[in-house]
């Protein structure tokens, strides 16, 4: 079973196209799927564009009744999917974006080479991108560096990203806390430090943005993003872990 988290905020213009996509991919794969979606309090009618889905295709919502952060709802999503699984080792955990940022026409290839017997499955960084994301990038690997230790894997900021959910129980067991404690690239890249442990395979497939697909605004931060970067790098317990991860390379 796959199992696609995907956390929401005013999403309301690109979710139902989105899950639609979903659909007809892992339909016409074949594919056993579930998608959680965690609804963080949306204010734009969000929740009313959920509604018709679960008849279409295998849907559950969660909502947070007050804005939690992407970092919570992605946490939350983890959490719940695990609670729903009966074969850890055998399931997979698909994170994305609800705004097409993230191309779900690379999902039939990631779920390929996790067939193949890759626990973890990330999409390389794209060569182009805006200067405030690359300057961020820069200092990000000033303020983060313990974030960095799993050097195999081009973009350590991504939220496209394949899981076997047992490196993801072994994550979540290990820690007594919020798995998640810091937002945005900096959500993405503990979570990448906290499972690479329990990962045995790694596959990484290109990057292919959709040529023709309008995205909605963008809502980077690189202020707020750099500020999350740079707590995340002073945490002791992810500077531990990224310790023994550069010991063991």
């Amino acid at each position: 079973m796959i199992h696609i988290g995907i956390p929401v905020h005013n999403e309301r213009e690109t979710i139902g196209p989105l899950l639609w996509r979903i659909r007809e991919l892992l339909y016409g794969e074949r594919r056993q799927f579930h998608v959680l979606v965690c609804d963080d309090a949306s204010e734009d009618g969000t929740d009313e564009a959920l509604e018709r889905y679960p008849r279409v295709l295998p849907l559950t919502v969660l909502r947070n009744e007050e804005r939690r952060g992407y970092a919570a709802s992605l946490d939350r999503l983890i959490r719940a999917t695990l609670r729903r699984s009966d074969y850890p080792r055998r399931d997979a955990f698909v994170s994305m974006q609800g705004d097409f940022s993230d191309p779900p026409e690379r999902l039939p290839e990631m779920l390929r080479r996790f067939e193949g017997g890759a626990d973890l499955v990330t999409v390389a960084r794209g060569d182009a991108e805006p200067f405030a994301r690359r300057l961020t990038r820069a200092g990000g690997r000033l303020c983060a560096r313990p974030l960095l230790s799993a050097p195999a894997v081009t973009d350590p900021y991504a939220s496209l990203r394949l899981y076997r959910l047992f490196a993801l129980e072994r994550a979540v067991a290990a820690g007594d806390g919020p798995l998640l404690p810091y937002g945005g690239w900096a959500a993405n890249a503990a979570l990448l430090l906290q499972v690479w442990p329990f990962v045995r395979r790694f596959e990484e497939i290109p990057h292919d943005p959709h040529p023709l697909r309008r995205y909605r605004d963008a809502r980077f931060r690189a202020g707020e993003q750099l500020r999350q970067l740079f707590a995340a790098g002073r945490d002791r317990a992810l500077r531990e872990i990224g310790r023994q991860i550069a010991e063991a390379a």
